[in-house]
């Protein structure tokens, strides 16, 4: 069996398959060449290759390299395949993508430049690929039983991942949950920040005690000093009877201020007084009640621009930053999908009864990485369970995925079809977007660095800051 690192080159012309092996073998691999097309079909039956590059038209009475990239997709569905060209047209590149091809070149004067910019790309493919297969054997142990997948979600008190940033925010939450000290969690909606205070308190000596929670952006500030600090009968209208209000609930416990953010500058200073002396008031009451409660706030506003307007107190910002425990979005901690894509399906068949999909298809985990996902681990979940809702069969597939996807994301389109796959716009208009998101997409894949992002398109970088400034490609 021959190992990875072989290439496999089909062209039924002589001169272009010298080439090709010459490229290749400067770069370290084994080429092995074919004139016909059913030859290299045959011999990838038997054989691994890393990747194929096949010409378009492979003779007069012979199968077109779209059709053998049909059959080698069909067979091989990771094997990263790239189609040659001497005479193609924007629907050739159409057919191709559509076929599964990896990239789509033209023979020309530069066809070598061409070759080592698309191998770049499909090395990178290979990566996603090598990562996937990865990621889906742990995929396979983790959704072996359902009980065994609850295992190891509770031993992180339902916190799902093991991406590096989970990693780092675990560790701050074993070592701040015995300290009786205020948390302070930030980070974007859907993050999952209440779980993070539930898994403080739940390592905490308070584990036994009450866990309250408010959400303070729910409640008008005419009712949240009600609902912390309760009242008396016949503090306003409707107050019919005494009531405790949360800080008392909690007491001897932990008690969630959720978006904390949205309190008035007044209302803050009222939580300052509390949380220094651990008294305060009913609402109408004269009497000073004594609480001892461990307050763990969070809010995806940035506190410290609030803070620079004037609209947050520092002093309270002092006070509950004891130790501030940061969320990543969903989209810088991706590695984690899968894994929670695992966990939302099996939370969901135990929820719903007569769920036939029992897992997910590589294809599936594909799609479900790539999007961004704004609304983060929510919206994760929901397409989730939209995807699983809406099948019969039993193994989740790409087509799934794309039918619970939001009517905006792009998801279920392969790189660059979108721009070539409307024939309704002008040629010059789908080159133009074509080229915009290649620019976009290396800007992103090297975090803006306009120099590398240059680099990884073989442009020099006034070239690239021709088409920056061409496109508006300015960070969001």
């Amino acid at each position: 069996m021959t190992e990875r690192g072989t290439i496999v080159c089909v062209d039924d012309q002589a001169e272009v398959r010298r080439l090709l092996a010459d490229v290749f073998r400067a770069r370290g691999k084994e080429v092995v060449s074919f004139d016909d097309g059913e030859d290299a079909v045959r011999w990838l039956a038997r054989e691994r290759a890393e990747m194929v590059v096949l010409d378009l038209d492979l003779g007069p009475g012979k199968r077109t390299g779209i059709d053998i990239c049909k059959e080698l997709r069909a067979a091989h569905p990771d094997l990263p395949i790239i189609i040659l060209t001497g005479h193609g047209t924007i629907d050739d590149a159409v057919a191709a993508v559509k076929a599964g091809a990896a990239d789509f070149i033209s023979k020309d004067p530069y066809l070598e430049d061409k070759l080592d910019l698309s191998v770049e790309k499909v090395e990178r493919i290979l990566q996603h690929v090598l990562e996937r297969r990865r990621l889906e054997g742990e995929n396979r142990e983790l959704r072996a039983t359902n009980e065994r997948l609850r295992r190891i979600a509770g031993k992180r008190w339902q916190i799902v991942g093991e991406s590096a940033p989970m990693r780092h925010v675990m560790a701050k939450i074993e070592r701040v949950a015995p300290v009786p000290r205020p948390v302070l969690v930030l980070g974007p909606r859907g993050t999952g920040k209440e779980l993070v205070a539930r898994a403080i308190h739940t390592l905490s000596p308070r584990a036994t005690e009450p866990f309250v929670t408010i959400n303070c952006a729910a409640v008008a500030e005419s009712l949240l000093e009600s609902e912390l600090f309760g009242h008396e009968e016949g503090a306003f209208t409707g107050a019919t009877k005494q009531k405790e209000g949360k800080f008392e609930l909690a007491d001897g416990g932990t008690l969630f201020l959720d978006e904390i953010g949205n309190m008035s500058l007044e209302f803050q200073a009222k939580i300052l007084r509390v949380l220094e002396y651990q008294r305060f008031e009913r609402v109408a009451g004269s009497e000073s009640i004594q609480v001892n409660v461990r307050v763990i706030a969070a809010t995806n506003a940035d506190l410290k621009q609030a803070m620079a307007e004037g609209k947050f107190r520092p002093d309270l910002y002092d006070r509950l930053a004891f130790e501030v425990i940061t969320l990543p979005p969903l989209r810088e901690r991706m590695e984690d999908v899968p894994v929670l894509a695992a966990y939302f399906l099996s939370q969901f068949r135990a929820e719903v009864a007569g769920i036939a999909v029992g897992e997910l298809s590589a294809e599936a985990l594909d799609r479900l990485m790539m999007y961004d996902y704004p609304g983060n681990i929510r919206e994760l979940k929901n397409v989730v369970e939209r995807a699983v809702y809406r099948t019969t069969g039993t193994v989740l597939t790409a087509a799934d995925v794309d039918a619970a996807m939001p009517p905006e994301s792009s998801a279920a389109l392969p790189p660059g079809a979108m721009f070539v796959d409307d024939p309704s716009q002008p040629l010059v208009e789908r080159v133009d977007a074509f080229e915009a998101w290649l620019c976009k997409d290396a800007l992103e894949r090297t975090r803006y660095r306009q120099k590398d992002a240059a680099a990884l398109l073989g442009l020099t970088y006034d070239q690239f800051r021709q088409r920056y400034r061409k496109y508006g490609l300015g960070k969001d």
